[in-house]
């Protein structure tokens, strides 16, 4: 008979290893387990140094952070254990954070700290531990399939998804863990946390980046890629010079602000070209992209992802965590994988995820995703890889 968490055994034969920020979510969810009579132990890890980050509100494993888990283990009388990635999470997230910023792409660290630290290294710990799942407290949910396997679906409380940051969990990974706020909204868990007396119950939520403590990302990037920083020229998109620029890394797809030029029309960040250090400019309609090109492309859609796709699978796609997810085309292409967006969108930006749904709304499954390579218009000829400007990065991560 399978208990609350689809696993064989009583709750209390059950190990449980729970990933504790020293937020709300994470720690509800400790609570949670623990209530229900699991074997909970949790572990909170030290990404970076503290220091810099210990007053700093909206900045997620900070020492408060670590204080507040521990705190938090205490009160509901679990075992709590604080480990030392700081190596894993500088070579794994913040080393390809800042090169990816200098091959003139746009990251999202959080995917690739999920994918690379918390469910390789800190799933692995766990396992070591004798633990039959490890949970987290993100908001995203898996459901049970009748062939022992488990899929990945939207949280029930659209605001608060996170599913465009797992994207890159594997099947394997997915059917050892668990996320039991999925079905849950923000309310009902900071409830929960006042109900078990929690002292996190009201805790602001992590808003920034990390390991950017100041909030300037650009001076993680100037100290490990100073190439980034360098200046160069501002051009329109027939390759006139129309300004200059003191770093490719200070600017974005879509981007209108901050350009520096004087125009009788708004000019946005069309395109970034590291090798040349370039920003090409041009009005918003040149924003609208139609094809992208991926690259590190990951399939939890049950079965091979090229039986999936056949000569084309109908899809919905999310290219920003701000976005609701667009009806799309995935195709196999003789280089890779490529996604034609039925309508088009615009600031599509190499570096951010391209992720995979079965449905545009509620809580759809999960299909996989892919990092964007490059994109294209609808006028351009060709595959969208054939007009990147941005090198592949598949080979510097981790």
């Amino acid at each position: 008979m399978l208990n609350s968490l689809d696993l064989e055994g009583r709750p209390e034969d059950t190990r449980v290893v729970v990933a504790m920020s020293g937020g709300v979510d994470s720690s509800a969810t400790a609570a949670l387990l623990k209530s229900q009579g699991y074997d909970v132990v949790g572990i909170t890890l030290q990404l970076y140094d503290h220091g810099a980050a210990m007053h700093r509100k909206g900045a997620c494993c900070a020492g408060r952070d670590i204080h507040d888990a521990r705190d938090v283990a205490e009160r509901i009388g679990i075992p709590h254990y604080v480990l030392d990635y700081e190596s894993k999470f500088r070579e794994q997230v913040i080393d390809n954070f800042a090169a990816s910023y200098a091959l003139g792409e746009t990251p999202v660290p959080c995917i690739e700290c999920n994918r690379s630290v918390k469910f390789k290294d800190l799933l692995s710990t766990a396992r070591e531990l004798g633990a039959q799942a490890l949970a987290t407290g993100h908001y995203v949910a898996s459901r049970h399939l009748g062939n022992g396997s488990r899929s990945m679906v939207c949280a029930a409380d659209s605001d608060r998804d996170q599913s465009y940051f797992l994207f890159a969990t594997t099947q394997e990974q997915l059917d050892y863990l668990r996320f039991p706020l999925g079905d849950m909204s923000k309310p009902q868990t900071r409830e929960l946390a006042r109900q078990f007396g929690l002292s996190v119950a009201d805790k602001q939520d992590s808003q920034d980046i990390c390991f950017v403590p100041t909030g300037r990302y650009t001076d993680i990037v100037e100290r490990l890629k100073p190439n980034a920083m360098e200046p160069g020229d501002i051009v329109d998109t027939d390759g006139h010079v129309i300004g200059r620029h003191n770093g490719i890394a200070n600017f974005t797809i879509g981007q209108r602000r901050g350009l520096g030029i004087a125009s009788s029309a708004p000019l946005y960040v069309i395109r970034l070209d590291a090798e040349a250090r370039r920003v090409v400019v041009g009005p918003r309609e040149a924003l609208r992209m139609h094809k992208i090109a991926l690259r590190d492309v990951n399939w939890i859609g049950g079965g091979h992802i090229d039986a999936a796709i056949g000569t084309g699978l109908e899809i919905f796609v999310r290219v920003r965590s701000t976005r609701p997810p667009q009806p799309a085309w995935l195709r196999k292409t003789e280089i890779g994988y490529e996604v034609e967006l039925v309508g088009g969108e615009e600031g599509v930006s190499p570096g951010q995820a391209c992720v995979f749904y079965d449905a545009q709304s509620g809580q759809a499954r999960v299909l996989g995703g892919g990092f964007i390579k490059s994109a294209a218009a609808k006028s351009s000829v060709g595959s969208a890889a054939r007009n990147a400007n941005v090198p592949d990065v598949a080979a510097m991560r981790v």
